[in-house]
């Protein structure tokens, strides 16, 4: 097994503005034995890293091939405390210093929410720009973050964690139920919830676990994991209230989990010891149109023109529907290049002619589609896992555990804009259709990830000084994490439970500020007078019709306007769509079945796409405020 003494350093040349590399093959076998590519489909242990080197060299034959000038993106190396002072804007914790610093109640409602790790990593943050301010002679006043966490207490008489909201009941408006678990009780279940050593826990802050396990017993269990290269059958414990995927929340809530991930990942590596820091690139400029080397942004918004509503960029797609036309059996797919020549003249004819729609695609062959689309993926202006996380990405694997790394990289992706990760989905789908044809095509989880680490993880845009700075990563690292997103693709585009949950707390706080806002009361009576006109308009029973158990779901687009369904133990919101579809008049004949879902929306979020095995009796009892919904999903 190559580790330490097999490396990479991707140096920048000013002069020929091509990248060289510096190898270290120290530990090659002297009897030059090839590998098996038909080994082990987890283990790294039996293969050497000659499908990255070869990928390596043929991108540099590439940009050899390509004398078009390039502008080098750079890095910019933050000022002291400028990068905590960023990272406090980025987590929407900006009013905690500077000019506004005086108006923080948002903040105040904000921080009640976190867990003891994740205010840890706030007020260490805080503390630095303090500093900083202080000796650049700054004039503003800055609060203590640990002064408004005294006054939460003084206020409530303890400090809600990350676990803890209440929700007022529709059977005694007096009558509050509380789901509050504090630090204690969160270690509490952490040892008494029967998880399994493959389970990924969402219920629980990730830097909690970590903080609670780092000196445990049930800690050392873990230990180990880090150094094996096996990957675990890591899987997600069903949770009744619904497992929550990326795409199935309101923009406004997606916002709030963007802050907690931000905040919970730092905590993770502050807990674990590893350095997380965000990268910050110069503004360049960039071409304002085309295909290759331009911004996802404006890509798509040159596609959405063409396809309205498109997520991910026309030519990536088409990129690879063409490879796949052709059998994704072929030997060798995506570990071949293409002819070098022939690839560049594609290329050049694709900008001229891919939006005129006079292309020709049989002159493609299925190599060269495929090294197409990993130039596209080379030539964006910015990596598609951002310059911002790009490091954060590849030090995953310097975190203790695989467990870990799992979590961190769960949190990455939710930190990734919406373009990059909705591309970077479509990428790491198809290539998982390519392993599975591994028994023909010879291309295993091992050797994809090989062969595309390289193409996202070396990056043309970062000068030299970024470079050499860096040393940029063991190859076998980079592989590493590769193999983990497109092995547990699936479990990364989750949103943890407990972040889920924090969201909750933060509406329900935010909530009860409103309320008490006389001007924002009279908004709501006539809101609901307006509402209560339409509804008898619309001859739609009233909720206080709906008796004790009950609860009525909407679905105004199909035939059947409104239903009365009564909850059970085993009620699931796919039972519910069913039977709405079961009703075969109206919109139903054109709407699929898996286009359709039940929404969570009001109360304590602002609106939840729930997967089909949700239990709709324990989630009535987590927002009995809600309101039901029956809708299609735009995808």
């Amino acid at each position: 097994m190559l580790t330490k003494n097999c490396f990479l350093i991707y140096v920048y040349s000013r002069r020929s503005g091509q990248y060289t590399m510096n190898h270290d093959h120290s530990k090659k076998t002297s009897d030059g034995a090839s590998f098996d590519r038909s080994g082990s489909q987890d283990s790294l242990d039996e293969l050497f890293l000659d499908d990255y080197w070869k990928e390596l060299e043929n991108i540099h034959e590439t940009r050899g091939n390509n004398h078009e000038e390039r502008v080098a993106l750079v890095v910019k190396e933050p000022d002291e405390g400028e990068l905590e002072e960023e990272w406090l804007k980025e987590a929407g914790l900006s009013d905690l210093f500077g000019e506004s610093s005086g108006n923080s109640q948002e903040s105040v409602v904000f921080l009640s929410t976190l867990t003891r790790t994740q205010k840890a990593a706030v007020e260490k943050r805080v503390e630095t720009v303090t500093q900083t301010m202080r000796k650049k002679n700054k004039q503003h006043q800055i609060p203590d973050v640990r002064d408004i966490f005294r006054l939460q207490n003084d206020s409530k008489g303890k400090v809600s964690s990350c676990l803890s909201f209440s929700v007022r009941t529709n059977e005694n408006k007096n009558e509050t139920q509380d789901f509050r678990l504090g630090t204690d009780e969160q270690k509490s279940l952490l040892e008494d919830k029967p998880f399994l050593d493959t389970d990924i826990n969402l219920e629980i802050s990730f830097a909690e676990q970590a903080a609670n396990l780092k000196d445990s017993s049930v800690g050392k269990m873990w230990k180990g994991g880090g150094g094996d290269t096996l990957l675990p059958n890591f899987r997600l414990p069903k949770d009744k209230t619904g497992t929550t995927k990326i795409g199935d929340l309101a923009p406004q809530d997606m916002k709030k989990v963007y802050s907690l991930a931000l905040i919970e990942l730092t905590a993770l590596y502050d807990i674990l010891g590893t350095e997380f820091k965000q990268q910050k690139a110069v503004k360049i400029k960039t071409k304002d149109s085309g295909l290759f080397g331009v911004p996802l942004s404006i890509l798509l918004e040159q596609d959405q023109k063409k396809v309205p509503g498109t997520k991910i960029p026309l030519i990536f797609q088409k990129l690879i529907a063409q490879i796949e036309e052709a059998t994704l059996g072929t030997e060798g797919l995506l570990r071949i290049p293409g002819v070098a020549t022939r690839v560049k003249s594609l290329c050049q004819e694709l900008e001229a002619k891919f939006y005129e729609g006079t292309f020709n695609w049989e002159n493609v062959k299925q190599h060269d589609a495929a090294s197409l689309l990993k130039l596209f993926i080379r030539e964006l202006p910015q990596p598609l896992l951002t310059v911002e996380y790009l490091k954060a990405f590849q030090n995953v694997q310097n975190l203790p555990t695989k467990k870990q790394q799992l979590q961190a990289l769960n949190l990455l992706v939710l930190l990734l804009p919406e373009a990059n990760r909705d591309t970077l989905k479509a990428l790491l789908e198809f290539l998982q259709r390519v392993i599975d044809h591994r028994d023909k095509n010879k291309m295993t989880l091992n050797n994809v990830a090989m062969v595309m680490a390289p193409n996202l993880f070396t990056f043309h845009g970062f000068g030299s000084k970024a470079i050499e700075q860096s040393e940029f990563v063991m190859a076998a690292g980079t592989a590493n994490v590769m193999r983990f997103m497109i092995r547990y693709q699936k479990i990364l585009w989750t949103i943890p439970k407990f972040i889920v949950n924090q969201v909750r707390k933060q509406n329900t706080e935010s909530q009860k500020k409103e309320k008490k806002d006389k001007a924002m009361k009279k908004l709501l009576k006539k809101m609901a007078y307006d509402r209560e006109k339409h509804e008898k308009q619309e001859k739609t029973p009233n909720d206080a019709d709906v008796p004790q158990g009950v609860i009525r779901v909407q679905a105004l687009h199909l035939s059947k306007v409104s239903m009365a369904i009564q909850l059970t133990e085993e009620l699931k919101a796919g039972d519910i769509v069913a039977r709405f579809l079961s009703q075969k008049s109206g919109n139903l004949q054109t709407l699929k079945r898996e286009e359709v879902f039940l929404y969570e929306i009001g109360g304590n979020i602002g609106e939840r796409c729930l997967d089909d095995d949700t239990y709709m009796k324990d989630l009535y009892q987590l927002n009995p405020n809600a309101e039901w919904v029956i809708k299609s999903k735009q995808i």
